[in-house]
């Protein structure tokens, strides 16, 4: 038996749910070298394709999937659209897994 429990600050079972789906997405080595890049700036999806070694359409879909989640956002000029990673705490993160020292940016 433990006695009382710690008052510890628990998140509810959506935000877990929610990390947990964030973390299924960094699960892809393609999405890990998509948001590094994307830290460091904005870029587009031909760039990407030839930064992480995968074809326009397969980085397409990757980026549909970070975009749906929150982790990118794209910006519209002409015809072209050009990504930038959201979240600063998504880069520390990949920074960690990574063994760097510091994120990107």
């Amino acid at each position: 038996m433990h006695g009382t429990l710690p008052d510890f600050d628990m998140p509810g079972d959506d935000d877990a749910r929610a990390a947990a789906e964030r973390f299924r997405l960094l699960a892809d080595p393609t999405r890990v070298k998509i948001l590094w890049a994307l830290a460091q700036g904005e870029t587009s999806v031909a760039c990407l394709a030839e930064l992480v070694g995968a074809t326009p359409t397969a980085v397409s879909q990757h980026l549909s999937k970070l975009r749906l989640a929150g982790l990118v956002r794209g910006r519209r000029d002409g015809t072209f659209v050009h990504y930038t990673a959201v979240d600063a705490d998504v880069s520390a993160l990949l920074a960690a897994a990574l063994g760097t020292r510091t994120a990107p940016r």
